[in-house]
């Protein structure tokens, strides 16, 4: 057996993946703060405290169920779950393991008590279809440490070399039992320094963290849809 032979392919497997995430940095950096809000649909809850972001990700998915247990699935989301989101807070942390400090998993829980519980806070609310939380930090450290802020000062907040982050999980009505699974995140950094910085950091990160909000829309599909075919059962009790 040739065993250099499969070497040869492993070695260029790796340098096309290494190739391909280059590039994809480099031209997440080009393209960095070139957003066109209006091309998205409209959310008046982002509108308040973002108005004018340097970054817009929007992702969304059909959902067999109706708009509150979609909302509610979503919230209850657990992130762990996946094999393959754990994969990639795993290889987030590759450059703390290779300053020797040991991997710290993070816990299994809910996405919204995780985050509530990690500094963010809660900017607005409308019951059974959107929740908006949002936190101010410098995501480029390695200690990264999110700060929470009162609804009717986020907008308004202007600390220098920091960006304000808000993101939500939503589920839009389509019909009795149809919904549209939604979920946004709006950056705007407070001054050139801090846009600068995290602009350095998003060109290479953003590609792990839009790949977990792409692998958390089934998951949340599939747990909607579960938990609305137990409540059509008669008798079967709403979980």
């Amino acid at each position: 057996m040739n065993v250099s032979r499969p070497i040869r392919i492993g070695a260029g497997l790796v340098g096309a993946g290494i190739a391909t995430y280059g590039t994809y940095s480099v031209i997440t950096w080009a393209r960095y703060g070139r957003v066109h809000p209006e091309r998205r649909p409209p959310d008046p809850f982002l509108d308040r405290f973002i108005p004018e972001p340097e970054v817009d990700e929007y992702h969304s998915f059909p959902v067999h169920a109706p708009a509150a247990i979609t909302f509610a699935a979503a919230k209850e989301l657990d992130l762990q779950a996946s094999p393959f989101v754990r994969g990639i807070f795993w290889l987030r942390s590759v450059p703390s393991l290779l300053h020797g400090e040991p991997f710290r998993p993070q816990g299994s829980r809910p996405i919204l008590d995780e985050t509530l519980a990690g500094g963010w806070g809660v900017l607005a609310e409308e019951p059974d279809r959107e929740i908006v939380v949002g936190a101010y930090t410098q995501p480029w450290h390695e200690e990264v440490v999110f700060h929470a802020l009162p609804a009717e000062d986020f907008a308004a907040f202007d600390e220098p070399g920091y960006v304000k982050i808000v993101w939500t999980l939503g589920a839009e009505p389509l019909g009795e039992n149809e919904s549209l699974f939604v979920t946004r995140t709006r950056v705007q950094s407070t001054d050139e320094t801090a846009r600068r910085r995290f602009r350095l950091y998003w060109a290479p990160m953003s590609a792990g963290i839009i790949l977990i909000r792409y692998l958390s829309l089934p998951m949340v599909r599939k747990d909607a849809e579960r938990r609305a075919a137990r409540v059509a059962v008669p008798g079967h009790p709403r979980t």
